[in-house]
Order: structure tokens, then sequence, then C-alpha cells
């Protein structure tokens, strides 16, 4: 049982209080009052996902049942298919719970900054989605087909580091080529599917 303590608090506020005063160009007591409220979102989100009493070795726990629980070995089957690694799944349920869910609402942020900037600006609802898939994955469960179809789908959660590994990447070694890939791509979603498949991710 894992549930949430002082000490995770406290390192969570380290990590993201500079990342949000960075991201959004604001105070530090700005950032710590932000972060603030995301983790009380996050905390909501966590015990309304049910998922507030996962262990931190979860991803080892999941892989380590695979081989006996025909439930598991087909939800992670679904997840290999979208280019999901036994790493990925290590990385990403072997976090304290409270750690993925407010990486899920810190990630939410420049989406809805620029959502609502491109309303602002005279986009429909339509174009402005439409232009933020194009700038931003997408993450959710892959067979969510409400808002997306086809290679627009979100993207597994597992798969955020190496996605973020690969954007920071050609952003820096080639930013003109990764927008030239962008630019052809139904989103940026579909983008990380193709390299995914060229296994450039």
């Amino acid at each position: 049982m894992v549930l949430f303590s002082k000490g995770i608090e406290k390192r969570l506020q380290e990590t993201y209080v500079p990342i949000l005063e960075d991201a959004m160009k604001i105070s530090a007591s700005e950032a710590k009052k932000t972060f603030w409220g995301l983790l009380k979102r996050a905390k909501v989100a966590s015990k309304k996902d049910g998922t507030a009493n996962l262990s931190i070795n979860s991803g080892d726990m999941l892989l380590e049942a695979e081989a006996d629980k025909p439930d598991i070995k087909a939800m992670l089957t679904e997840k290999r298919k979208e280019g999901v690694r036994n790493e990925d799944i290590r990385w990403w349920w072997n976090m304290h719970d409270l750690e993925r869910c407010i990486m899920v609402k810190i990630d939410n942020l420049p989406r809805m900054a620029m959502y609502t900037h491109n309303l602002e600006h005279g986009m429909s609802f339509e174009e402005a989605a439409a232009k933020v898939r194009k700038c931003h994955p997408m993450y959710g469960e892959p067979n969510d087909t409400s808002n997306t179809i086809g290679e627009d789908r979100p993207l597994p959660y597992e798969l955020k580091d190496r996605v973020n590994n690969y954007i920071e990447k050609k952003t820096l070694s080639d930013p003109e080529g990764l927008k030239k890939k962008v630019e052809k791509s139904s989103s940026l979603n579909a983008l990380v599917r193709d390299e995914i498949r060229e296994g450039n991710i």
C-alpha cells in the first residue's frame, strides 16, 4: 500500500516547481502555488481511478504476472502492439502513483494553453484541437476513438519518456527535419507511430 506521504510530495515539489517556473515564465512563488493546486487535483484523480494504493514496483509485478494471468497478458500484448517495451512498462508503473498523476496534469497545461489561445484567435473547436494534436503528443487509452481515430489515437502513457527523448533530440539536432515530418503527418501521434515502426523511437 502506497497512499500519499510528505516525502513524495516534497520530492515532487522539488522536481516540478522549477519546471513550472521555467515553462510558464512565472515566479517561484506562483510556480509553487500552481504545483500545489495540481497536486491536489492529482490526488483526487489517483483516488478516483482507484490507483492510489498501487505498489511502486507495479511494473515489475505486471511483467511477472503476465505468464500466469491471461487478463494481464492481454493488456500488455495490446500495449506492445503500440511499441511499448518491458522497460517502458517498468518506467511508468514503477513510479509512485501520485507522480504519474501529476505528470499527466502538468503535461496537459501547455495543451490547454495552446487550445485556449487558438480559440481566442478565431479557430473553431475542431481547428484548435487539430492544431494542438500537431504540436503535442496526446496520451491515453489507444482504443479510445471518441476524439481521434487511426494513427491519431492516443498513445500509451508508457511511451511518454521515449517520445519526450525523441522530440528533445530531434529539436536539438534537426528541428527543420522534425518540422517537415510533423507537417506531413496528420498529428504528432501519427508521426510517433511512424517513427516507432521505423525503429527511431
